[in-house]
């Protein structure tokens, strides 16, 4: 035991000297690089986008500053919106320096033309779950207000001078370095397309004889749309008195008027016809389809002049979802075929000649 503890004084003393005898200082650095990833924003829609009716001629079922609900294909005309709200992240910043606004253009993606800068609405935690934002994996369910933000962009269609056509129409975002981001739900829309009608045949009865009944030829109305516009009609008739231009002593059967109420028409589009019209109860009572399938006419000099049309005045009235009859609706290029029927009074005389049968289309 002595010499076990002598040996273990003797190595304690030289531990004790070495630090002095041999310590070194040395040291050697590393150099520090570090590069913050561009980060260009991301953009995603929120909500609901929607569409806005505008003031210039109130629809069957939208108004001014209204939802345009019975809009089902994409054109749109002057005055009308379009608003999205949209998420917009920047992981570098989300300063005041970023620009967000929609944008129209031939092509898809980001660079087209600016047409409407968007206005900053702040992040809302209830809406940010409509957003369905995602970084691969990493869902966005919460607001951080240091790298992101909401926006409501409302694009309204400007005249035809300046917006005619078909254009791709989304959603971008540049920030403060020039780097951009777009939404990626473009949409293609036919601005201010042209709306016609066009009537192939004549509507002349010859040497009918008072007290009959006579048929014309058959006459088709159809809608002339642009080409790809999608335009969708639906369809309406009115008419007026006739009269003889003439000083010839007319008279049907009481006075030198032929009344309106002497004609009507049979009408087919596709799988309908006017034997299945569901004569609807009129503004006034009196819209009404006879056993033959023959129905009377609106009198009307202007579109809901003097009365409305909705429910007198349709050609068709069959099929019915919503307010709308489908049957009654035309698409571009598609045709109806209407005959019509002179009941002439008897006793009658005189060539009627002055008045007229119009028919209207309006875009649904």
């Amino acid at each position: 035991m002595k010499q076990v503890l002598s040996l273990l004084v003797v190595a304690s003393l030289l531990l004790s000297i070495a630090p002095a005898v041999f310590a070194v200082s040395i040291g050697s650095g590393v150099g520090v690089d570090i590069t913050t990833e561009d980060f260009a924003p991301l953009v995603w829609m929120c909500d609901n986008r929607v569409v806005y009716d505008d003031a210039t001629e109130p629809g069957r079922v939208s108004d001014d500053g209204q939802r345009l609900v019975e809009r089902i294909n994409n054109y749109a005309f002057e005055g009308e919106q379009i608003k999205w709200i949209v998420l917009v992240m920047d992981k570098n910043k989300i300063d005041q320096n970023i620009d967000v606004y929609a944008t129209i253009g031939d092509v898809q993606g980001e660079g087209n033309d600016i047409e409407v800068n968007c206005e900053r609405i702040g992040c809302s935690e209830n809406l940010i779950r409509s957003c369905n934002a995602k970084i691969l994996e990493e869902s966005i369910t919460e607001c951080d207000d240091d790298l992101m933000d909401m926006f409501q962009c409302t694009f309204t269609v400007e005249t035809p001078e300046s917006m005619y056509g078909e254009y791709w129409i989304t959603v971008e975002a540049q920030d403060g370095d020039g780097l951009m981001g777009t939404m990626d739900e473009n949409e293609y829309w036919f601005l201010n397309p042209e709306i016609a009608l066009s009537v192939d045949g004549n509507l002349v009865f010859e040497d009918v004889r008072p007290g009959t009944s006579s048929y014309s030829d058959t006459i088709l109305v159809g809608n002339e749309a642009d080409d790809g516009s999608g335009v969708m009609l639906d369809m309406f008739i009115s008419g007026t008195d006739f009269y003889d231009s003439s000083s010839s002593g007319a008279r049907c059967p009481t006075t030198n008027q032929l009344e309106l109420e002497n004609f009507r028409y049979f009408v087919t589009n596709g799988a309908y016809s006017s034997l299945g019209d569901d004569n609807d109860d009129a503004v006034d009572g009196d819209r009404n389809t006879d056993a033959e399938g023959y129905t009377n006419i609106e009198y009307g000099i202007g579109f809901n002049n003097p009365d409305p049309f909705y429910v007198n005045a349709e050609i068709l009235q069959d099929q019915q979802v919503g307010p709308y009859y489908t049957a009654n609706l035309l698409a571009p290029g598609a045709e109806m075929a209407l005959t019509f029927r002179l009941d002439l009074p008897e006793p009658c005389n005189g060539d009627f000649d002055t008045g007229s049968l119009y028919f209207w289309g309006e875009a649904i």
